[in-house]
């Protein structure tokens, strides 16, 4: 397929540096007041910055695999996806062995990525409804099955699991912090959100408004059938899953990392009206402002060489200290890099080394002639 090539979208990099520097503050901010009550880092991003990565990867995904293959050539863009997917997972898991107190996110996106090749050669009604469907049954799978399986062992993959690959395949699909069988719903959403004309401002501010209906309609709903003093006590959030005793109950809840029915739907809420608020910002704003947002946002198109940094940055006996205080530290220092990275047009080292699969990928496709040169940037 060939035609004009279509400039990079600004507003999804702005979006992938809110989803990163929300993820940033529950790491490294409190999430309780000292009188008790939410800060006010943890209710805005507590459970929706990783949601956000989440669906944004679906819609990378979407843009990735824009071109309609079959045969030979679909095989080798798959393959180079693959190989991207593990290049993030191996970076995980290294993550994972650091010191950092983190639950590192990598491991389970690269899986995320791999399980989600399939249903790119979906359209976006069926995907759409097929997301709804997920939101739906997928925590009830979870829950049924989840009694059966090993205990979580790990904060976050590391490189030691693999001794255990039972364990680990356990932990990322259904036991762990981020369980890839539930969050495929966030992919689901992603992808066919980049099946979507992202620069229709009619249909992003569509978007926007089902978001936020979607997402305050989820939390309404589960406050209504929860105990407050239960909702209340999980607002902060849980490990990934809820409790695997048996107790169905616990599927109403609308906690941060609960992997809920409601839980989804709400984060997915929440992630699509950021998204679209932020495609919107750069439909409105004039061609210089763009530019400029491109800059000071620039953290969103290296997101994942930022994201190893800070957890780099987290580990005992580097800088910053860890305190709350630190944020402000780990904001300027990621912005910084993001802007000084845009400006040298350079993308970062971490992305580089990933999307070399899919280059080799592209690049032995083009060799047979199975497919014509790609148009577009790249993103």
């Amino acid at each position: 397929m060939t035609g004009t090539p279509r400039a990079r979208l600004v507003g999804l990099d702005v979006a992938r540096c809110v989803a990163l520097l929300g993820m940033v503050a529950t790491h490294v901010m409190d999430a309780r007041t000292p009188a008790g009550g939410l800060t006010t880092g943890q209710w805005l991003a507590g459970g929706r910055a990783s949601a956000l990565f989440a669906v944004l990867a679906g819609v990378s995904l979407a843009l990735m695999t824009r071109e309609p293959l079959r045969g030979r050539p679909l095989a080798l863009r798959s393959a180079g996806i693959a190989g991207r997917a593990l290049l993030i997972a191996l970076l995980g898991l290294f993550l994972g062995g650091l010191d950092s107190g983190i639950a590192v996110i990598l491991t389970y996106y690269g899986a995320l990525f791999v399980l989600g090749l399939p249903f790119t050669l979906l359209g976006a009604r069926a995907l759409t409804a097929l997301a709804v469907g997920w939101v739906a049954l997928a925590p009830v799978l979870s829950h049924l099955v989840r009694p059966h399986l090993p205990p979580r062992g790990f904060e976050s993959p590391t490189f030691d699991q693999l001794a255990d690959p039972g364990q680990l395949a356990s932990e990322l699909l259904l036991t762990g912090y981020y369980p890839v069988v539930p969050w495929l719903a966030y992919l689901l959403v992603g992808l066919a959100l980049g099946r979507a004309d992202l620069r229709d401002t009619s249909l992003l501010g569509g978007l926007a408004l089902s978001g936020l209906g979607t997402a305050v309609l989820a939390t309404q709903v589960s406050r209504s059938l929860v105990d407050p003093a239960v909702a209340s006590e999980k607002a902060t959030g849980m490990f990934g899953t809820t409790p695997a005793d048996g107790d169905w109950s616990w599927l109403l809840v609308v906690a941060p990392h609960s992997a809920t029915p409601f839980d989804l739907a709400q984060t997915i809420g929440s992630a699509l009206l950021v998204i679209s608020c932020c495609l919107l910002l750069e439909q409105l704003l004039p061609r210089v402002a763009t530019v400029v947002l491109a800059v000071v946002f620039g953290a969103g198109a290296m997101t994942l060489t930022l994201y190893s940094l800070h957890v780099v940055m987290r580990t005992p006996g580097v800088w910053p200290p860890e305190e709350p205080s630190a944020y402000l530290s780990h904001v300027v220092v990621l912005l910084a890099f993001g802007a000084a990275f845009r400006l040298l047009r350079r993308r970062g080292p971490l992305e580089v080394v990933a999307g070399l699969p899919v280059r080799l990928s592209r690049r032995a496709a083009r060799e047979e002639g199975s497919v014509p040169q790609r148009s577009g940037t790249k993103r």
